[in-house]
């Protein structure tokens, strides 16, 4: 089952650092390697996320995620992105643009840091609607009983993420542009870039969210009339047969996943920078990560883990949130790699901690409600 759900990501990994002996040698091997690790460890919440959303798909789709999804993630948002950044802010050709990628990567890279506020605007605010839907979203399995409860409460009001979201917008372009004004030159115009790019993050999120949230609501309807066929296979002794996405529902759920799979990067995308300037060891190495990612993904939705482990989802979205947060301040502020990467997995981890502890006290209880064996972990 490892071999089958990884085998694809081991046979890259060996072609990947093959090809960067040829490019570089050893030095390049090194570097390599490096950023795969560095995607894999910013990356980990986004298998989690995405898990959660790939199982509601039928095999169909979720196949379509891993083929023609996993070129989307490494050619274009790898390979394909940084090039793009280059030849919107520069105002270049894109044939331009890898030229002066793989001749100039000094410059190559000087522009990619100058287009560093709108993209971190983008995915910052694409990222603070998810973790923002999900807390003020009243769910049967509470995780922080003690936070979730009344964040559960205040999303009773309407458009609250919304709002949210637009004053953290607009608290991040004064302060940015108070920044830049005190600076002078060719930065103090950022604050309306900031602006304006997270603006297009939010509607971003709203349209794609919102048609795949509509077509998912259409086929809750289709659920519906089957659950009476469903508990009468189920009597009759049957394998009960769980409604997956399709058709148009699937389509939206599929851009959705790859719009976050795109806000997930960018900071890998940019963090990469930090160790190389060189657009294909950058390919290589992010492309890489990005193959383990798909795999993880994979192997959580096969292995059920999202049912087994409760909390995991809960985790990964408060990792969602914090790294908008770490975007949105990269506006101004530099943050190390390492620092964004351990937030994620502290996050995941305390919360496979809670869901261990969680099957062990159901188990030791001999099969606890629900609510009762959320409500000891919760307030342990």
């Amino acid at each position: 089952m490892l071999l089958k759900t990884f085998g694809w990501s081991f046979a890259v990994t060996a072609l990947g650092l093959v090809a960067a002996v040829f490019y570089g040698g050893w030095a390049a091997f090194g570097v390599v390697a490096i950023l795969s690790v560095l995607e894999i460890s910013l990356s980990f919440d986004n298998a989690v996320v995405n898990a959660g959303i790939l199982k509601k798909m039928n095999a169909f789709w979720q196949k379509i995620f891993l083929t023609i999804g996993i070129l989307i993630a490494v050619f274009g948002m790898r390979l394909v992105f940084p090039v793009v950044i280059v030849a919107i802010s520069a105002s270049l050709g894109p044939i331009e643009a890898v030229d002066l990628a793989l001749t100039d990567k000094d410059r190559y890279q000087q522009l990619v840091t100058d287009a560093h506020p709108s993209i971190a605007a983008f995915g910052g605010m694409f990222l603070l609607m998810i973790f923002l839907d999900f807390i003020f979203e009243d769910r049967d399995i509470k995780w922080l009983t003690w936070l979730d409860r009344p964040l559960a409460k205040l999303g009773k009001v309407d458009m609250l993420s919304v709002c949210i979201a637009l004053i953290v917008l607009l608290v991040s372009a004064i302060t940015f542009g108070a920044h830049a004004h005190q600076h002078g030159g060719a930065h103090a115009d950022k604050a309306e870039t900031v602006l304006l790019s997270g603006i297009a993050g939010l509607i971003t999120y709203l349209i794609v969210g919102g048609l795949s949230g509509y077509f998912e609501d259409k086929l809750e309807e289709e659920e519906e009339r089957e659950h009476e066929a469903e508990e009468a296979a189920e009597r009759a002794g049957k394998p009960k047969s769980a409604v997956k996405l399709a058709g148009k529902a699937a389509f939206f759920m599929f851009l959705y996943l790859e719009v976050l799979d795109a806000s997930f990067s960018f900071d890998g995308v940019i963090g990469a920078f930090a160790i190389t300037n060189d657009i294909v060891l950058m390919a290589l190495g992010l492309g890489i990560g990005a193959m383990y990612v798909r795999s993880l993904t994979v192997y959580l939705v096969r292995e059920g883990t999202l049912d087994d482990y409760v909390y995991l989802e809960h985790g990964a979205h408060y990792a969602i949130g914090a790294l908008a947060a770490v975007l949105l301040v990269t506006i101004q502020y530099e943050i190390n790699e390492f620092i964004t990467g351990m937030i994620g997995v502290v996050l995941i981890g305390a919360s496979f901690w809670s869901s261990v502890r969680r099957n062990k006290r159901l188990a030791a209880a001999g099969g606890e409600s629900e609510g009762e064996g959320t409500e000891a972990v919760s307030t342990a």
